[in-house]
């Protein structure tokens, strides 16, 4: 293989998935490498368990391995990498029959604690955003943990900025329900 390029990550990612496309399997690796601890941060938001991380982001380079011939360029390659991330995840998480977005509200006991030290703080929104389905969840980390814009996350979904818009106003409305709980004020 030639040396791996040295340009700017966008160039430097569709050349490498190009490369990948041609059945390059260091290209891939570089790939993998590249954005493995992204992935885990984003996906570790809403899968508490590492293994199930590791299958996902496996999972998603598998994918990409397979269908990197068939990358179009609509998007940016970490917009469609993130978004084949996101699909893997949807489909893990729904055969996951005990995961804590289909745990019923009741499941959970009352907090009585003031969260206001940071730590509470980043504790109690974690209990707020698990609460919440799925799509919502995950498209609230994909805004404000990951910087996404509306079209990026329409993107990475595969659904229309509409659709975005209208999961993270429901997410928020959801939000603004659960957390006087979770914080001990009713």
């Amino acid at each position: 293989m030639n040396s791996l390029p040295k340009n700017t990550p966008k160039e430097s990612d569709r050349e490498l998935l190009i490369a990948v496309a041609s059945g390059n399997r260091r290209a891939l690796e570089a790939l993998y490498l590249a954005y493995h601890r992204r992935l885990a941060r984003f996906l570790s938001r809403f899968t508490p368990a590492y293994e199930n991380v590791e299958e996902i982001i496996n999972d998603t380079f598998m994918v990409v391995w397979r269908s990197a011939k068939d990358f179009r360029n609509a998007s940016q390659v970490s917009t469609w990498i993130i978004g084949i991330a996101y699909r893997t995840a949807l489909k893990s998480l729904r055969r996951q029959k005990n995961h804590a977005s289909n745990a019923n509200l009741d499941n959970y006991p009352e907090q009585t604690f003031d969260p206001t030290s940071a730590a509470e703080m980043h504790d109690w929104l974690k209990h707020g955003l698990n609460r919440l389905p799925t799509e919502q969840r995950l498209t609230l980390e994909l805004a404000y943990h990951m910087g996404h814009s509306l079209e990026e996350i329409a993107v990475i979904t595969e659904c229309p900025v509409g659709t975005v818009k209208a999961r993270m106003f429901h997410a928020r409305e959801k939000l603004r329900q659960y957390l006087p709980g979770l914080g001990g004020s009713t």
